[in-house]
């Protein structure tokens, strides 16, 4: 067996024994990439890096691969980000652990020498990870603000409440599948694919990127306002109608090329150029190891932060029934207005309330306890929280925050409007910030706290005193923080 056998076969081993150990992970990003139309592109970037280490491998085959014993570091990383995820229930941490595991692997069976030659095939392989869709309120808002002014200047009278246009010809939504969010992400891509293989200065690079990611928000504004210029002029089905077949077949194209013909006068790199400069690349390798050493660790480092993900993962609390009960001035009441209920996947006990006072405010408040939080039963993940995706209710617009809760403005067809403000109760912390709750219970979990979670939501239709009636309501019981440690029962 030669050489390159002996390594090239450690690490089909190792990338073997990663996929088995980390089966889950690689399941759910193969699976965002087929059903999400967001990530399809990723099926066409597996294809890309197998390409890229193509274009390598004459000029690689001359160096010679080692065991490395700073490949484990790499690892040891990759597999601390994963317990992370899995510790904090943060899906994407876990996924990128699983990448950053693969990369460690390389490194720790072929040494430092071909990690330097195929860097960009290894980082370009980080857009396998799904990533972005926290983006969507942004690009809803500012497609909706953009499509605002472009129909001003064309002289259609238009209002906007949060990501909702209403014109002459309807009322429209800048819905999440209209944020182009996916067309960003996979633009970013291309964009980077496209930078490395046509210019050698950096500095163009990163500006041809940007100026990429920059047309395509621009590019997806001018389609929502040209659907709604459409809608004026045939109406709004068969506007509707043109912007889908716009924008799948033609759009994402035309954008793509309108960006490499402006940026082709500033390609800096030949056509024949190298794939990699192997020049700096000679010489003996640094921190090279045994293989019956390096590989055994290797494969040890995966399973070491599986079992300790295991461990801090299977501890819970007693939670004791959750109540909610009315302050002072505040009396029950049957819910009235439209139908309006969050989401608890997975909640050990879920509580709705309707309450009103003699001024004729009205709120509901809602909770879902958890004795502890795993996969599928979080207080903060997609769908989720206030806003049900089977429900006909929709995000509008944020509010300003009440008592630090993450407050919100909802619609629902009609239009009806809802302003909605979310705590989340997790390890003795109350916030509304989704990121500090994920680190509070990720915490809990790693360092032995409470491993319980509440998530408290209070929302109020604007015409039963909206935004206002929920300060009112807070006011009344003591704050968002007492009303959590009396469901939790701590105080």
């Amino acid at each position: 067996m030669t050489l390159w056998q002996r390594h090239l076969g450690a690490l089909a081993l190792l990338s073997a024994a990663i996929f088995a150990i980390f089966w889950r992970e690689a399941a759910d990003v193969a699976g965002i990439w087929w059903n999400s139309s967001t990530f399809t592109h990723c099926l066409l970037i597996v294809p890309m890096i197998g390409w890229l280490v193509s274009q390598r491998i004459a000029l690689l085959r001359p160096l010679t691969p080692v065991f490395w014993w700073p490949g484990l570091i790499w690892m040891a990383g990759a597999g601390l980000v994963w317990l992370v995820g899995e510790a904090a229930g943060v899906a994407l941490f876990r996924q990128l652990g699983l990448i950053l595991m693969l990369q460690g692997a390389v490194a720790a069976a072929l040494g430092e020498k071909l990690v330097r030659g195929l860097l960009f095939p290894l980082g370009y392989a980080l857009l396998l990870v799904p990533f972005g869709e926290e983006l969507v309120p942004l690009l809803q808002t500012l497609t909706a603000h953009i499509s605002m002014v472009l129909l001003h200047l064309s002289g259609i009278r238009a209002e906007m409440e949060g990501v909702f246009i209403t014109t002459p010809a309807g009322f429209f939504e800048v819905a999440e599948a209209c944020s182009g969010v996916n067309f960003l992400i996979a633009m970013l891509a291309y964009a980077t694919f496209a930078a490395h293989l046509c210019f050698r200065s950096w500095t163009r690079r990163i500006i041809f990127v940007l100026l990429a990611l920059a047309t395509t928000i621009l590019a997806n504004a001018l389609r929502a306002y040209g659907t709604m210029v459409a809608a004026e002029i045939w109406g709004i089905e068969a506007a509707g109608g043109i912007d889908h077949v716009f924008y799948g077949w033609f759009f994402f194209g035309a954008v793509i090329l309108l960006v490499m013909l402006v940026a082709r006068r500033w390609f800096d790199r030949p056509a024949n150029d190298a794939a990699v400069d192997v020049r700096g690349l000679a010489g003996v390798p640094r921190f090279a190891g045994p293989e019956k050493a390096v590989l055994p660790a290797a494969l040890a480092i995966p399973l070491l932060f599986v079992g300790w993900g295991h461990l801090v993962g299977s501890r819970s609390a007693t939670l004791s029934d959750i109540s909610i009960k009315a302050p002072p001035g505040w009396s029950e009441a049957r819910a009235e207005g439209t139908t309006w209920a969050p989401r608890f996947d997975g909640a050990d006990r879920r509580q709705l309330h309707h309450f009103s006072n003699d001024r004729g405010q009205a709120v509901a408040v809602a909770m879902g306890g958890y004795e502890r939080q795993a996969e599928g039963r979080e207080v903060v993940a997609f769908g989720q929280g206030a806003i049900d995706p089977d429900s006909k209710w929709a995000w509008s617009a944020p509010l300003p925050s009440i008592e630090g809760a993450k407050t919100e403005r909802l619609l629902h067809p009609g239009p009806v409007l809802r302003d909605v403000a979310t705590w989340y109760a997790v390890g003795g912390d109350v916030t509304g910030d989704p990121r500090r709750a994920k680190l509070a219970g990720l915490k809990a979990r790693l360092f032995g706290g409470d491993p319980r979670a509440l998530s408290l939501i209070i929302s109020s239709e604007e015409r039963q005193g909206g935004r206002n009636a929920i300060e009112d309501f807070v006011s009344a019981s003591g704050g968002a923080k007492a009303m959590a440690d009396r469901a939790l029962k701590t105080r």
